[in-house]
């Protein structure tokens, strides 16, 4: 929830918003979707983290295990390209406020007219979840807003709430919600454990899970939970720059001179017919549906070929000089891919500093583990 929060070099996501000059543009899509902003942008943005993984490998993996990866891949697919769509108002509303106006931490979102999120009002029991595997929410964005609500451990004592937080060292932002296997340990015991949750003292407590079984399918009490008392203090990554603060300014101007001159125009211009054509014609759905036969009758072709290759395929061995071969090229690529990658997200961090000021690499201090916060 403490959406300036990051890792220069490490959460390139955070900056995406200054380099693009604010909420403007997500307000674009949304009248060019005739009133709907379609959720594809999200997808694609998500694939673009990380290209190496999302447009390569994903595919080189299912060529390499074509006969045991099918179901799992289009599984996948059918609900990663499941795209949902939000008004316009729901999507100028998350990124002004929460992605580049970082007003949650603060007290500062506004739900309705003398309304606003005051997390201090919160008194179930809090438990977060986050991993520095994941670039999209890192542990600083989960945890950094701890010591902006509550000045110190006492504070949050004397509130009366309960915060739990336990984090992994390596599975990605998808994994902790739709529970990749490295993850559905940590999300069982959380389940398992909400009575000993409510049942704490108020303050700060890391969570720890203890499974001498190994078994990422297991019950208690094959493994154990112990919730270790920590302090707010001791949450200390680095304080959000000043450049952050630059980049929320830029948008409220790009965005009052696009609400006020430009909006009005392109809404009306703007239709349902223009809207669906945009729809379809977007990267992410033309990527995928091309390769149908529904859309594309010459894939009937392709459908008929697979049918006669897949009666008659004999899976090579693992050993095969060629198949060793094959691997190793496309270990090269993803690597060369990753390569591009960074070199990309550097050169956005340098563009960013040049935009908007010096204050963008000030390291992170402290990284929540075993032994502290």
């Amino acid at each position: 929830m403490s959406y300036w929060a990051g890792e220069a070099g490490v959460n390139p996501m955070r900056i995406t918003g200054g380099l693009l000059g604010g909420v403007w543009l997500a307000h674009l899509a949304a009248d060019l979707g005739d009133g709907r902003f379609d959720g594809a942008w999200l997808a694609q943005n998500f694939e673009n983290l990380k290209p190496e993984k999302a447009i390569w490998e994903k595919y080189a993996g299912l060529f390499a295990k074509v006969d045991t990866e099918r179901e799992r891949f289009l599984e996948f697919e059918r609900w990663w390209n499941g795209f949902y769509f939000m008004s316009r108002e729901e999507i100028v509303a998350i990124v002004e406020n929460l992605f580049i106006g970082n007003k949650l931490e603060n007290g500062e979102f506004r739900i309705c007219n003398g309304c606003t999120a005051d997390l201090r009002r919160i008194r179930n029991p809090l438990v977060i979840f986050a991993s520095y595997g994941d670039n999209i929410t890192p542990p600083h964005q989960a945890l950094g807003w701890i010591p902006a609500v509550y000045k110190d451990t006492d504070d949050l004592k004397r509130a009366g709430q309960r915060i739990v937080y336990l984090t992994n060292p390596h599975v990605g932002h998808l994994g902790l919600f739709v529970s990749a296997k490295v993850a559905r340990l940590e999300h069982r015991a959380i389940l398992e454990s909400l009575d000993e949750i409510e049942e704490l003292n108020p303050g700060l407590y890391e969570m720890q899970i203890d499974n001498p079984s190994g078994d990422p399918d297991c019950h208690k009490p094959q493994f154990s939970v112990r919730f270790i008392e920590r302090k707010v203090e001791d949450i200390d990554f680095a304080k959000q720059p000043e450049s952050f603060e630059r980049v929320r300014a830029v948008s409220e101007a790009n965005e009052a001179f696009y609400r006020t001159f430009v909006s009005p125009w392109v809404q009306a211009a703007t239709n349902p017919w223009i809207a669906e054509t945009l729809k379809w014609q977007h990267p992410m759905r033309v990527s995928r549906y091309v390769f149908s036969e529904v859309f594309n009758p010459w894939m009937r072709v392709v459908a008929g070929l697979a049918d006669v290759v897949a009666k008659e395929r004999r899976p090579m061995s693992d050993n095969y000089p060629m198949i060793k071969n094959e691997r190793e090229f496309f270990g090269r690529v993803s690597e060369a891919m990753e390569m591009v990658r960074e070199l990309r997200d550097a050169g956005n961090e340098h563009v960013f500093r040049l935009l908007y000021g010096q204050n963008l690499f000030e390291p992170s201090q402290k990284k929540p583990g075993k032994d502290e916060p």
